[in-house]
């Protein structure tokens, strides 16, 4: 039966994931998950993390992105498919998704002998295309962004008789997520609370159904960057509402409406929601690269950054597991991630500064530099856009320094020698120009 949207026909209509009809799920359905995926599905460490003593607070790291596909996406994708009839296992399933469900379904399949087709709009990163494929999949690429591969994903299921999974609020998907929720209390048995990263919810609603059923009192705090608020708004509204979906370091969590399902099962479970912005998010992954040796994407690190943030002070001295989700961050993007890090922390301090152009004047800004401890990552110089003084350059400098004390050490030496200069960001978080002149932007 078609369903009508504004008096017009969708085929977008998903019997599993019905809107007016939401399913939850119970935790009879996450402990037989369980017992069905167990010899699919690696169990992960959950190991202390170094940064406790650091935040004061005992924190404990779930590390799902050991996975064999790199994220916690295998649990709900091999429980989905083992319960399929021998009919649509013979037909096969097709589902639409950015990467980590794609090749979780894909990769489960595969060792099920089941046909999988998953369809990736054209901004999924070439290497989880290249995966799925890899995993036997029949990739399709199509579309701009997840809406329009979705609705691509469910019209050919329609015309090919094939299952549609939905990655995230299907059932039997997030009976297999609540797993982890499960592993973490064994492994943690007196833990106080869980972070859970949230996309579309699935992974919530699960951890929540396993971990309230055992352990009612341990606090389950959902977490989400604040480029996609969806979970927030869907409390707000206590329904589930299309939010807009800005650029983020957590893609896997960009879903713009949390599911029917997933909503309806975690609104009375969680006890706190939290947004993080894009500069803690940053900063997580470098610390977990540089302390915890973990390669981590956005979506996996939203719990270390809501810590380090400051965002859970009621959790001090206590045992929290962030549950680090998925580890598949394209290298690219793990670059400009670790320098953004960098940058947040002020390790990665960048500003301009006009010297004399005689001989000597840029030399004896490095060695100015050199005998502060700055070191030099990149020096660029400007003479034609330098308006006044004819015998000025303007020098524009990426360096590298100890931290925030380091950088107020470089700032005040640079203020107090040279007349002109400009340090970026400070703009945007002073609301004015710190510096006597009117340099342009210290970006370009």
């Amino acid at each position: 039966m078609e369903r009508y949207v504004n008096f017009q026909p969708t085929i977008e209509f998903d019997p599993m994931c019905d809107r007016d009809h939401p399913q939850k799920i119970s935790f009879e359905d996450v402990s037989a998950a369980a017992f069905r995926i167990q010899s699919g599905i690696i169990k992960t460490p959950c190991v202390k993390s170094h940064m406790s003593q650091t935040y004061g607070t005992d924190i404990y790291l779930k590390n799902d992105f050991l996975q064999h596909t790199g994220s916690f996406k295998e649990r709900g994708a091999r429980n989905a498919l083992l319960l399929l009839s021998s009919e649509n296992k013979a037909r096969g399933v097709i589902s639409a998704s950015l990467g980590n469900h794609s090749q979780g379904l894909s990769y489960h399949a595969k060792k099920l002998n089941i046909p999988a087709t998953v369809v990736m709009p054209n901004i999924a990163p070439i290497m989880k295309i290249e995966k799925c494929r890899s995993y036997g999949a029949e990739v399709i690429v199509h579309g701009h962004d997840m809406k329009e591969a979705k609705y691509h994903a469910m019209m050919l299921a329609k015309e090919k008789g094939l299952t549609y999974i939905n990655g995230y609020d299907h059932p039997h998907i997030m009976a297999g997520q609540g797993t982890i929720g499960l592993e973490i209390l064994e492994q943690v048995p007196d833990v106080d609370a869980i972070l859970v990263p949230v996309g579309g919810g699935g992974l919530l609603a699960g951890v929540a159904t396993a971990v309230k059923h055992l352990r009612p009192e341990v606090l389950i705090y959902g977490i989400e960057t604040e480029k996609c608020p969806s979970m927030e708004m869907a409390l707000k509204s206590d329904e589930p509402l299309s939010v807009e979906i800005r650029s983020t370091l957590a893609d896997g969590l960009a879903v713009p409406t949390v599911g029917y399902n997933a909503f309806f099962t975690a609104k009375t479970l969680i006890d706190k929601l939290i947004t993080v912005n894009e500069d803690w998010l940053a900063r997580a992954i470098l610390h977990l690269v540089e302390q915890e040796k973990c390669v981590v994407e956005g979506g996996g690190a939203v719990g270390v950054a809501a810590i380090m943030a400051g965002l859970v002070p009621e959790l001090a001295n206590r045992k929290v597991v962030c549950i680090l989700s998925g580890g598949n961050i394209d290298t690219t993007i793990l670059g400009r991630c670790l320098e953004r890090g960098l940058a947040a922390e002020q390790r990665l301090v960048k500003f301009k500064v006009t010297v004399s152009d005689r001989p000597g004047g840029i030399a004896e800004l490095c060695k100015l530099l050199a005998s502060m401890g700055v070191s030099i990552k990149d020096i660029m110089q400007e003479r034609a856009w330098v308006f006044g003084d004819i015998f000025s350059v303007r020098v524009k400098v990426v360096c590298e320094t100890r931290g925030p004390s380091h950088m107020a050490e470089l700032r005040d030496v640079i203020t107090r020698t040279y007349k002109e200069w400009y340090f970026a960001r400070e703009w945007e978080e002073n609301r004015r120009r710190p510096s006597v002149d009117s340099l342009d932007d210290v970006s370009h």
